[in-house]
């Protein structure tokens, strides 16, 4: 069931307020006006029963949904028979969107800001017109809930306490190589979002760049095939023929271990395989020394026993 939609105003400001509903299991709920002024409503991200009572209440009282897809946020004010009048919002409209938002806040007006999945402004459009709108003096309110980063913080198994939010990495490989190499020295779990179609090379990176450090593949959360691996970044490079691609990834890679010699022969010898693939013995041996801790002139003997096997023709894997 849903309310009637607002009939129009004539003199071009805001429609004559209805009255607003929404359902849950069948049950009509009541959602009256918020005060004016822009909300930011996390939104799910993948099962659709993850949304607060608040942000159902908002977002069948608010003016305007300004939403990234109104075909993708239509599915969840469908699901709750929500009848919002609902308005695209994206990195491609916003530089028009944003002064017509503008105009309809010093109406009045209460406008609700959701991104396709998850929190707004977390890797998607927002931030200038929230600053806009803080400049202009209206009101900024959050309505926090769903978040794909702190979900796949909390399965991963992995340190909490500091983390570092990359978003997505550069989609080229010389780009990509370059930021994981920065963000190696970063002494924090690492979180990032990949996409299906580069998420196997994005891993064989990792693996090069970060490969004894312990991490989790995040695939489809909260969803019907939601899938979860936990393993050393090597480990699940190796694997990654066998990982599903299509959906949705996110990276969660932990800190450098407080003890570095304990990377064992066998993740060493992973380590300087996948460096000499690309880069001279010298560079190899520097990139396995920072890493593994072990001492270079055990390292340098074993990068040239590999260099060798190489030469001969074998890639010394089992």
């Amino acid at each position: 069931m849903r309310a009637k939609a607002a009939p129009t105003n004539p003199s071009g400001g805001l429609p004559e307020r209805a009255i607003r509903t929404f359902s849950i299991h069948g049950q009509i709920l009541t959602a009256p006006k918020p005060v004016p002024g822009l909300y930011l409503v996390a939104t799910p991200i993948g099962n659709l029963g993850d949304i607060t009572l608040r942000a159902l209440e908002t977002l069948a009282g608010v003016d305007i949904i300004a939403c990234e897809d109104t075909r993708i946020t239509r599915r969840l004010t469908e699901r709750y028979a929500i009848s919002g009048l609902l308005k695209p919002y994206h990195e491609h409209n916003a530089a028009l969107a944003r002064p017509k938002i503008l105009e309809k806040l010093a109406q009045g007006a209460a406008i609700a800001l959701v991104s396709d999945a998850g929190t707004p402004l977390i890797s998607d459009p927002g931030f200038k017109l929230v600053r806009e709108v803080c400049a202009a003096g209206h009101p900024v309110i959050a309505l926090p809930g769903p978040s794909s980063v702190l979900a796949a913080l909390s399965v991963a198994a992995l340190p909490t306490d500091r983390f570092f939010f990359e978003g997505f990495l550069p989609p080229k490989e010389t780009a990509r190589r370059a930021r994981l190499s920065e963000l190696a020295r970063i002494d924090a779990t690492l979180v990032m979002f990949e996409s299906g179609n580069r998420v196997q090379n994005t891993l064989a990176d990792l693996a090069d760049i970060m490969g004894a450090r312990d991490a989790a593949i995040c695939r489809e959360m909260t969803k019907m095939h939601e899938e979860i691996r936990r393993a050393p970044v090597l480990e699940l490079a190796r694997s990654a023929a066998t990982l599903e691609t299509r959906g949705e990834f996110v990276l969660v890679i932990g800190p450098p271990a407080a003890d570095v010699q304990a990377m064992t022969e066998e993740a060493l010898d992973d380590l300087l395989r996948n460096r000499l693939k690309r880069d001279s013995v010298k560079d190899a041996v520097a990139h396995a020394v920072e890493l593994s801790g072990r001492p270079r002139r055990e390292i340098y003997a074993r990068a040239l026993e590999l260099a060798r096997e190489g030469e001969r023709g074998g890639h010394g894997q089992d």
